[in-house]
């Protein structure tokens, strides 16, 4: 067995192949129970785009779609430093192993610095459920309220204007949890790289021993694959109009 340097090989291994291989599979195994909760998401929220499709484009159009388009660039740029990172460990370039996990948690933190003014803007635009929504308003926008002379609101269906409200809300739930989860995974992401940043500054990681990195970036580019499914399916249904 080749001779590895103290504290890299766990007692109950035989080398670090076997220990890579082992903590790569509990990483995929990790990723497939969160693949379950976000297909979960995913499931409610296609039930109820088709029970609700006027409602959930209403509500998808009223989102900033550069917001998403710039974060979506974001993301994508983070996954290519964080490929950068583990070649760097893995051919023992400390220094920069060191730059691209910061680079990394850096273009994480400005992804949720974006989703924080998009937010923001959400929110000064009545746009969060039992929070800040103007019922009455999107009530006389509603496809079953007609407008006709002389210059008065009648419903076409009663029934579902009156509740073309709530059905806009329940997507923007859908738009809160599932962005917010999204985010909550992304906030685990860049504290694991910003302990891997500070790690690989003492040398932790040499070329035997780069698992712990590809193994966050098996984790980092999960959470960027779950936001390229949110992209279309929140901002980009319904004929969203840009800008």
């Amino acid at each position: 067995m080749t001779s590895v340097e103290p504290g890299l090989l766990a007692h109950h291994f035989e080398d670090l192949d076997q220990q890579h291989a082992a903590a790569s599979l509990g990483m995929w195994i990790f990723l497939g129970t969160e693949l379950m909760v976000f297909s979960g998401l995913f499931l409610a929220y296609a039930v109820y785009r088709t029970l609700y499709p006027d409602a959930f484009a209403a509500g998808s159009n009223q989102l900033n779609v550069w917001y998403g388009g710039v974060n979506t660039l974001v993301l994508l740029t983070s996954s290519l430093t964080m490929a950068l990172a583990v070649h760097a460990a893995q051919i023992g370039r400390q220094r920069d192993l060191v730059l691209y996990l910061v680079l990394t948690a850096a273009l994480g933190t400005a992804f949720l610095v974006i989703k924080g003014f998009e937010y923001h803007e959400d929110y000064e635009q009545r746009l969060v459920p039992r929070l800040a929504f103007d019922d009455e308003e999107w009530r006389a926008n509603s496809p079953e309220i007609e407008r006709r002379p002389p210059e008065r609101l009648q419903a076409s269906n009663p029934h579902e204007a009156q509740m073309f409200p709530e059905r806009v809300q329940l997507f923007f739930m859908c738009y809160y949890i599932m962005t917010g989860l999204h985010a909550l995974h992304l906030i685990i992401g860049i504290v694991i790289l910003v302990i891997q940043a500070v790690l690989a500054g003492r040398g932790w990681f040499p070329p035997a021993y780069y698992a712990p990195v590809e193994i966050a970036g098996l984790y980092w580019h999960f959470v960027d694959v779950v936001w390229i499914f949110l992209l279309p399916l929140l901002y980009l249904i319904g004929g969203h109009a840009v800008g």
